[in-house]
C-alpha cells in the first residue's frame, strides 16, 4: 500500500514496527461492525468497534468491543469509576478524536483517552480495527496493540 493511502494509525504502527495486515473494502453502506464483517467474510467477534463515551465526570473514555456485542454501560462506567456514562453524539466525534463515524480507530486520536477492550480479545490471535478512515480495516494481534497504546480490559460488554 503506497504511504498516501496509509492512514496515522497505520504510520504509528509502523514507527513501533508493529506488524499488521491492512484490509480495504469498498461499500461505502458498510460502516457498522457486523456490516465490515459480513464485507470481509470474517466472525462477528473478531472485528472489533471503537466507541468513545463521556462520562458523568466529564472525562472521556474509549471503549472496543466486538461487532458482536453490545456495551453495558453499567458495567463500562463501573469499570472506570464513573457514576454513568454514554456515546458522545456523533457530530462531535471528529473534533474530539480527529476520526469520522464508521472510521475511528483507537490508534493515533488527537488526544490520549482511558481505554478499556472487552476482555475476550486476547484470547484472540488476531482483531480487526478501523484503520482510521472508513473502508480501511487493521488486522492486528491484540498484545501488539498494547504496544502502542495504553489500554486495559475488562468486562464492559452485556450477557
Amino acid at each position: 500500500m503506497s504511504k498516501k493511502q496509509k492512514t496515522n494509525a497505520c504510520r504509528i504502527l509502523d514507527q513501533h514496527k508493529i506488524s499488521y495486515i491492512l484490509h480495504e473494502y469498498y461499500d461505502s453502506t458498510a460502516i457498522s461492525g457486523k456490516d465490515v464483517a459480513d464485507f470481509l467474510n470474517e466472525n462477528h467477534d473478531e472485528i472489533y468497534k471503537t466507541l468513545v463515551l463521556q462520562g458523568k465526570s466529564g472525562e472521556y473514555y474509549v471503549m472496543i468491543v466486538s461487532a458482536a456485542a453490545k456495551i453495558d454501560l453499567k458495567k463500562a462506567a463501573k469499570f472506570v469509576g464513573e457514576k454513568s456514562i454514554q456515546m458522545i453524539p456523533q457530530k462531535d466525534l471528529e473534533a474530539l478524536t480527529g476520526y469520522v463515524h464508521g472510521g475511528c480507530s483507537p490508534i493515533g486520536m488527537k488526544k490520549i483517552f482511558k481505554t478499556v477492550i472487552q476482555s475476550d480479545a486476547f484470547e484472540k490471535e488476531k482483531i480487526y480495527l478501523s484503520a482510521g478512515r472508513v473502508g480501511l480495516q487493521l488486522e492486528i494481534n491484540p498484545n501488539d496493540l498494547q504496544k502502542v497504546i495504553s489500554i486495559q480490559s475488562g468486562d464492559i460488554i452485556e450477557e
